[in-house]
């Protein structure tokens, strides 16, 4: 039986790392957003691709896009994913409600303000900051999605993030969902 979509946007979140240990402000690592409308959260070919978009972990205080990442690691990347995604809902997302889905338990229950940050608290600051006005203005949740398990949009997230992190082009979608651009 096929899930109605309730949102009307999807927002697949990851981040991605190089060599995830003994990091610093140095280490390479990316975050990605992949917007969906019409998205069951069946994981398999369900919604279709509204855009996406990646961008780099920014550790760099006096950078203007600093939102508090002290060093680039997987979790910087997934925390910078979800201010990414929140900031695309406070610009581009009108009313209309959403669910941003990820990988990370621990990105997805900070954000929302479930767990208390232990480490990352600027950036987790930020994010909940973000995720508190974007709620009053619509109704907003996330959903945790296990990582390569053949969610098509978390593993598009994916991709997008590790490529940016590697400095490299991403495959185009249409390697990802024929049909699509």
């Amino acid at each position: 039986m096929k899930r109605v979509a309730e949102y009307k946007w999807c927002l697949y979140v990851d981040g991605s790392c190089l060599g995830n240990q003994n990091v610093d402000e140095n280490t390479p690592a990316a975050w990605s957003v992949v917007i969906v409308t019409g998205d069951t959260g069946l994981g398999k070919r369900s919604g279709d691709l509204h855009e996406e978009f990646a961008d780099v972990v920014v550790t760099a205080e006096g950078n203007e896009h600093f939102i508090g990442a002290e060093v680039g690691s997987n979790n910087t990347a997934e925390l910078s994913a979800f201010a990414g995604a929140l900031r695309w809902l406070l610009v581009e997302g009108g009313n209309d409600a959403a669910v941003i889905r990820a990988d990370s338990q621990y990105a997805g229950n900070l954000a929302c303000g479930a767990w208390k940050a232990k480490a990352n608290r600027e950036l987790v600051a930020h994010v909940q900051s973000l995720w508190d006005t974007v709620s009053e203005l619509r109704k907003l949740t996330w959903e945790h999605v296990k990582a390569h398990r053949g969610y098509r949009w978390n593993e598009r997230a994916d991709h997008l993030a590790l490529r940016k992190a590697q400095g490299e082009t991403p495959v185009p979608l249409s390697f990802w969902k024929p049909g699509q651009r």
